[in-house]
């Protein structure tokens, strides 16, 4: 699963949000992938779904962060710990 997270974070910063979208989607009930989730929404403009997502995986307080800096900081909470510098 986090192969098809960091999938679907590439996917995001490529501007591919329905590919990433339907990624997402696959892993409902995931907190990470719910967090991704309220991102892409926030992309679309979809403020009252973001913000649902949001608290689906409990980071509310990310909802005013720009999403390409959350995007990048969900992809370093997904990475292996060895190859984090």
């Amino acid at each position: 699963m986090t192969d098809e997270l960091l999938t679907a974070i590439e996917l995001a910063l490529e501007n591919r949000w329905d590919e990433a979208h339907r990624i997402v989607q696959r892993h409902d009930g995931d907190s990470t992938a719910a967090w991704i989730h309220a991102v892409l929404h926030k992309i679309e403009g979809d403020l009252g779904n973001s913000r649902y997502w949001y608290r689906q995986a409990r980071r509310l307080e990310y909802v005013d962060h720009d999403p390409t800096s959350e995007l990048q900081e969900i992809k370093t909470t997904l990475a292996p710990s060895d190859d984090r510098p």
